[in-house]
């Protein structure tokens, strides 16, 4: 998904990128200010935290640690969520243990907003923020809204995806486009490239047809209002609209219309000032995406259309 910096997909938005609708098989799953929980659960690494072959990458404080302590909004299956019996489960935290075989640390979940992520990195709550967050240059250098509001910060990009349109189900209204939601209301996560998207949409629509939006903390709270009758559609990156679309109401409740747009990269953020972090997880992504790790757990998740053949720093637009 995507902090507010229009872009969780538009060209720099978005916190997807257009996948496609992707069959997910099996269940699925920033700043001192807002709701902040921890998840009490950790993923990679062992136990012990036993040395991996890049552990002498990581910075000496990491080392000391043994511990990447990640902020995320755990409420975005199927990239991370919590499942039926609480544990944190996804994409993010499968690739997360991977990459702790490879540094010899755990990852650490911590679950919070999406939109006060990159405020809780600056804050140094996190040691990264890993949250199906897009890729974009308005992240990259701190600006929301287009407004300066910090120095931004750097990506490790380890995934594609877009952003799609959903509706209950048999009720489209004829809704195929982000033009079509003119005159009707649309329910998003705060923050998100999709609500950059309706922001933008909004401006565009003709006099006599506004674009309503409500925007919600999470996405499964966005879901819920539109599930029961509270708006016309509901917008999220692409793998996790095509997973509600699957499991809500057991495939009864919602529907895809149109086609993904916005196709752009999932980075794992990381502070400007951390550049030896950034390097370490860049170098252990592409090792579990040679090894074959990292396309096990797309397999799992049923997200294969998202993989990439290499991790790259700043790719996004």
């Amino acid at each position: 998904m995507t902090a507010s910096t229009i872009c969780r997909t538009t060209t720099a938005k978005s916190r997807m990128a257009a996948v496609g609708a992707i069959a997910v098989a099996g269940t699925l799953l920033l700043t001192a200010c807002g709701d902040q929980t921890k998840s009490g659960s950790d993923t990679g690494g062992s136990s012990s935290a036993a040395k991996g072959p890049l552990f002498d990458k990581l910075p000496k404080e990491i080392q000391s640690k043994g511990v990447v302590k990640v902020g995320s909004d755990i409420a975005y299956a199927p990239v991370e969520f919590k499942d039926k019996n609480g544990a944190i489960a996804g994409i993010d935290p499968d690739i997360a243990a991977a990459l702790g075989k490879q540094l010899g640390v755990k990852f650490a979940f911590e679950n919070a907003t999406f939109d006060t992520l990159v405020t809780g990195l600056r804050a140094k709550r996190y040691d990264i923020a890993m949250s199906a967050m897009t890729d974009t240059k308005d992240r990259q250098n701190g600006v929301e809204d287009g407004k300066k509001v910090g120095e931004g910060v750097d990506f490790v990009d380890y995934f594609t995806a877009g952003v799609s349109i959903y509706t209950p189900k048999g009720k489209d209204q004829g809704i195929k486009t982000w033009a079509d939601l003119c005159g009707k209301k649309i329910v998003v996560q705060r923050g998100s490239v999709s609500d950059d998207l309706a922001k933008k949409q909004a401006t565009e629509c003709p006099a006599g047809k506004k674009l309503t939006i409500e925007s919600f903390d999470n996405d499964q709270q966005a879901q819920t209002r539109l599930r029961g009758g509270g708006g016309d559609a509901g917008s999220s990156d692409s793998p996790i609209a095509a997973y509600a679309v699957k499991t809500s109401g057991g495939g009864n409740d919602f529907q895809l219309v149109g086609e993904p747009v916005e196709a752009a990269p999932y980075g794992i953020a990381v502070s400007k000032g951390n550049k030896q972090l950034s390097s370490a997880l860049q170098e252990a992504m592409n090792a579990i995406i040679k090894n074959g790790e990292y396309g096990k757990v797309l397999a799992k998740w049923g997200a294969e259309s998202g993989a990439v053949t290499e991790a790259t720093l700043n790719g996004g637009s």
